[in-house]
């Protein structure tokens, strides 16, 4: 009797991908933004199961090939771990030494209601471009975004989703970020010639988003919000108000133009948030730490911490949670890395990714099929590095032996891959940036105007055939109305 291992069709690898799906719309429907705390977890783990149950007993693979995947998933997200420890820190030592209360004091007074959208997603795209993080964008700026735009009256979705579409765009086009350095390497194209090629794409996008964001801020009426006028009294109650305490994003940016490593950035720039805390915020200090200064920095640092300023909505706003608060996103990503890894292990990805590259017949089919597979990595794999290594591996011999150049497929990549994965509640991307801006996945997601655009406007360009290049060799059999390549 033959016990090699056989061939997975496609419609079978589908199977645990249905099964997850189908279990993450019932725990979030039942549990609400609270499946972070197990639930979505436990539904990673079913589905998981089920992957290895076909693989092992229906096809015989191996347990060595599903758990040598499952492992080399798992240290490639370890940076990320300890990236996201970190961001708890600084999101709690920002808080309680002041920053963010200062940032969300000032703004209040600077950035009106009738451009607040539209300022808070320019100014996320202006400091994720600089950064090139928009994972420190958001823990940083976008937190204090939330504050002003609950006190103008915008609701936390809309909010979110400018602060996302922004800190999206910048990391995109930054050449000082990691994804789309991944992008261009995987695509085997220069960096700054992958970033220009994808402002073609990337630019109309991120146009579209603000002028929605323009349009509905200028119609907006904070008359049924939170007064703007009682978030500052209870600021400035709570709170030592001064400018002199923006000398610490000051210096976080001063950091970030000496072109540091992400993790030592955030870590320095915690610890100085966290000295200056004890010398601006002593009240706060000894409150937390039940009248021991040291005890209080510590626990701002790892654990959770709750303010009253006699407002519920401005209370529930400056609490924070610590690197504590982050290990119900790290168990995620653990469990999406499982997934993940039974998925390319078992060989599942493979057959899923084989059978969508065999109706790819013209450009138009090969951009719509990256992009498609883009957005399926960010929710088999729940890792947006994983899917953008993943999906560039796949189709990286395809876009040659088709006559089409590299920047074609890192875009698309870019395009699908990066900008998607902040809004699958799973992945890594999405459940950050919802624990870090308090406002769930979902919530958000439809307000995401230039993640959702993105996708779609690199299948559109690619329909009209805009700056399509095909490589020298393949210029005799190139499409009607395609260019040569350029210099």
């Amino acid at each position: 009797m033959k016990t090699g291992i056989r061939h997975i069709h496609w419609t079978i690898a589908l199977v645990p991908f249905v099964v997850l799906v189908a279990l993450q719309v019932f725990v979030i429907k039942l549990f609400g933004s609270d499946a972070i705390d197990g639930a979505s977890q436990t539904a990673l783990l079913f589905a998981t199961g089920v992957a290895v149950g076909i693989a092992m007993i229906g096809y015989k693979v191996p347990w060595q090939n599903i758990d040598r995947a499952m492992g080399d998933n798992i240290r490639t997200i370890g940076p990320a771990v300890i990236i996201l420890f970190l961001i708890g820190a600084i999101s709690g030592s920002w808080m309680l030494s002041g920053v963010v209360p200062t940032m969300i004091y000032y703004g209040m007074k600077i950035i009106t209601p009738s451009l607040f959208l539209f300022m808070a997603c320019l100014i996320c795209a202006l400091v994720s471009l600089i950064t090139g993080s928009s994972w420190t964008t958001v823990a940083t700026v976008g937190i204090a975004l939330i504050g002003i735009g609950t006190a103008h009256g915008f609701s936390v979705g809309w909010t979110a989703g400018a602060i996302i579409s922004g800190a999206y765009f910048g990391d995109k086009i930054s050449p000082l970020s990691d994804t789309t350095v991944l992008a261009s390497s995987v695509g085997e194209v220069p960096l700054f010639k992958h970033i220009r090629y994808m402002l073609i794409t990337t630019v109309p996008s991120f146009t579209i988003a603000l002028i929605i964001f323009l349009i509905v801020s200028l119609n907006h009426t904070s008359a049924s919000g939170t007064d703007a006028a009682t978030f500052a009294e209870g600021l400035q109650n709570t709170f030592v108000i001064s400018p002199w305490l923006l000398l610490v994003p000051l210096f976080t940016g001063i950091l970030i133009a000496m072109r540091l490593p992400a993790a030592i950035i955030l870590f320095l720039s915690a610890l100085v948030a966290g000295v200056v805390m004890l010398f601006a915020q002593p009240d706060i200090v000894a409150q937390v730490g039940e009248g021991n200064r040291f005890k209080g920095l510590m626990v701002t640092y790892y654990s959770s911490t709750a303010i009253d300023t006699g407002n519920a909505t401005l209370s529930n706003l400056v609490q924070t949670r610590g690197m504590k608060g982050m290990l119900s996103t790290v168990f995620l990503i653990f469990c999406a890395s499982a997934f993940g890894g039974s998925l390319t292990g078992s060989g599942m990805m493979k057959s899923l990714t084989e059978a969508l590259a065999k109706g790819i017949s013209g450009r138009r089919s090969l951009v719509a099929s990256t992009v498609t597979t883009g957005l399926f990595s960010n929710m088999a794999t729940g890792d947006q590095y994983l899917s953008i290594v993943l999906t560039g591996n796949i189709f990286k011999q395809l876009y040659k032996d088709k006559g089409y150049e590299g920047r074609l497929l890192s875009r698309s990549t870019e395009d699908s891959a990066t900008v998607t994965s902040v809004l699958i509640p799973w992945n890594t991307c999405g459940m950050t940036q919802s624990m870090v801006l308090k406002v769930p996945t979902l919530e958000y997601l439809p307000y995401c105007f230039f993640n959702i655009i993105s996708p779609l406007m690199s299948i559109t360009i690619a329909l009209i055939g805009y700056k399509i290049f095909r490589l020298p060799a393949a210029t005799h059999n190139s499409e009607s109305g395609l260019q040569s390549p350029d210099s």
